[in-house]
């Protein structure tokens, strides 16, 4: 079964770290990445930009807006994503507890839906 681990960095931490600290969590990032894609669990893994290079879109009655930023009221941003496949929710957990970033920021661990349309 296919989980998304989605990895949130605290605004409090991110951006504040030595440039030594910093590459001691990238570097950390992808050695367990070979390790998981050795083991066959890691299906993708992703950073992402900060915040202040999204933009939110919303379509509403054919009328598209765009708006700078993830506004959202909270202190931590979504920083990256793995895609794994875990027998169940248990493995999920814990592939989601190696993830070098839950040292320093918090790990979502969430069951991918797999959409289908009737026949």
């Amino acid at each position: 079964m296919r989980y998304v681990c989605l990895i949130y960095n605290s605004a409090d931490v991110d951006g504040r770290q030595t440039p030594a600290e910093t590459e001691a969590v990238v570097r950390a990032h992808f050695s367990f990445d070979e390790g998981l894609r050795d083991h066959g669990t890691l299906i993708h893994a992703d950073a992402l930009e900060a915040p202040d290079k999204a933009f939110v879109l919303r379509v509403r009655n054919n009328e598209i807006s765009v708006t700078d930023g993830p506004y959202v009221e909270t202190k931590e941003h979504l920083a990256g994503i793995y895609v794994i496949d875990a027998s169940d929710m248990n493995e999920a957990k814990a592939v989601a507890a190696g993830i070098p970033c839950a040292r320093i920021g918090a790990v979502e661990v969430r069951p991918v839906r797999i959409l289908t349309l009737p026949e």
